[in-house]
């Protein structure tokens, strides 16, 4: 594979939204040579950001940028998918890296071609700090090169995980990619809830976001599992107690499944839609 030839091979994006961005980003913050990054992206006031952003070479289409690519980064929605792959022709051997949620490999192949080595990956939005986590699959006799080189890729915006099968991606999906938002109706509920007992509105938001922050730090960094440091703010027949009590009397716990499992469905959804393509 043409990817094993060099240390900076040649990776064009398909699509320069945000998550593009990010991967970019990290991986010219890690030494790789601008001259080795392209990106397809229609939009020309996105186009002209991208290229004086990161000084890297820019087309408006995606033909102009896959005919030398040793990898091409599949960026762009999930719905978008088979029109902008469309026509495409990469050289054998190539490595396709998907980031888009939902888009399985058949469909990627018949798209594609079968010569070509492929990784789904699902990262999430955190990547924009370079503090996101991807989930990663790529197929039994995949190069050992390409899921390196995809790896290297997706690290650049934060921790990676290996998934035994394609499947798991949609829980994946479910679980961080989606994940984030699940975090930020949180922070809402608490200002809000906040705000009706009588805090300042700005109060309420400074106090819910920091106290989010700190406990996710918290998670990350003390090395203890979340349910530990549950138990440990948890005095019996304190204020925590009661609220904890009546969150789980609510059925928190059943909520949060219940939610996954329609994000998982719903990502199933969006492959058996683009497989019927």
């Amino acid at each position: 594979m043409s990817a094993a030839l060099s240390a900076h091979p040649r990776i064009a994006f398909l699509g320069g939204g945000n998550m593009a961005a990010a991967l970019i980003g990290g991986l010219l913050k890690t030494g790789w040579p601008a001259t080795q990054v392209v990106v397809a992206e229609p939009v020309t006031a996105r186009a002209a950001w991208l290229a004086k952003e990161f000084g890297i070479a820019v087309h408006g289409a995606a033909a102009g940028i896959v005919a030398d690519a040793d990898a091409l980064v599949l960026a762009v929605k999930p719905q978008q998918m088979a029109s902008a792959l469309a026509g495409l022709k990469l050289k054998p051997g190539a490595v396709v890296v998907s980031i888009a949620a939902g888009v399985r490999l058949s469909t990627l192949r018949r798209l594609l071609g079968s010569e070509l080595a492929y990784v789904r990956t699902m990262p999430n939005t955190p990547a924009l700090l370079g503090a996101g986590i991807t989930g990663l699959f790529a197929p039994t006799g995949t190069p050992a090169t390409a899921r390196a080189l995809a790896e290297r890729l997706l690290a650049t915006a934060g921790a990676c995980v290996w998934v035994d099968e394609e499947q798991q991606l949609d829980a994946v999906t479910a679980l961080s990619g989606s994940g984030p938002a699940y975090f930020f109706l949180l922070v809402e509920a608490l200002r809000d809830a906040g705000t009706a007992l009588g805090l300042k509105p700005d109060i309420a938001a400074q106090l819910a976001a920091q106290t989010c922050v700190g406990a996710a730090r918290m998670v990350g960094e003390s090395g203890l599992d979340a349910s530990v440091l549950r138990a440990n703010v948890t005095s019996k027949g304190g204020t925590t107690e009661a609220a904890v009590q009546h969150l789980e009397s609510a059925g928190l716990r059943a909520m949060f499944q219940q939610a996954l499992q329609a994000a998982d469905a719903r990502a199933k959804a969006l492959g058996d839609a683009l497989d019927q393509q």
